[in-house]
């Protein structure tokens, strides 16, 4: 037996209109940005653990970060050690900044323009003479 939705009305009137061009491609893709997002925090990390973080298969992982270097989103170094030589990845200035821009823009499409609030300001206690004070 199936049973019906029930029926809700939504007001969406909140939602902001959205142009492709405001969008970034590069980070429209979802392997892309949970790659961006991970690096974001500020640490350089290597392929492998990479690719724990976001739970991207090693192919795909490669894939992408590669776009992502040649977009100049990420930085790819690589690190001769003991054994075979590592890569590591780092977020760029201008990655970070794309990528905290497409955040942004998706915060305003449900949220509206970000405000910057004002201090509270604490209202000053009645003195005890005040007329309309009650008890």
């Amino acid at each position: 037996m199936l049973l019906a939705a029930p029926s809700v009305q939504i007001d969406w009137c909140w939602l902001h209109d959205m142009k492709v061009s405001e969008l970034s491609d590069i980070l429209g893709v979802p392997a892309r940005l949970a790659i961006v997002a991970t690096l974001a925090r500020g640490q350089q990390l290597s392929f492998t653990a990479l690719g724990e973080e976001t739970g991207i298969a090693d192919g795909n992982l490669h894939v992408q970060t590669r776009k992502l270097v040649n977009a100049g989103f990420l930085t790819r170094e690589r690190v001769k050690g003991e054994g075979r030589p590592h890569t590591r990845f780092a977020i760029t200035e201008f990655g970070r900044l794309a990528f905290r821009d497409h955040v942004r823009r998706l915060c305003e499409a449900t949220d509206g323009p970000a405000i910057v609030s004002k201090p509270k300001v604490e209202a000053k206690p009645r003195r005890r003479s005040d007329p309309a004070r009650v008890w």
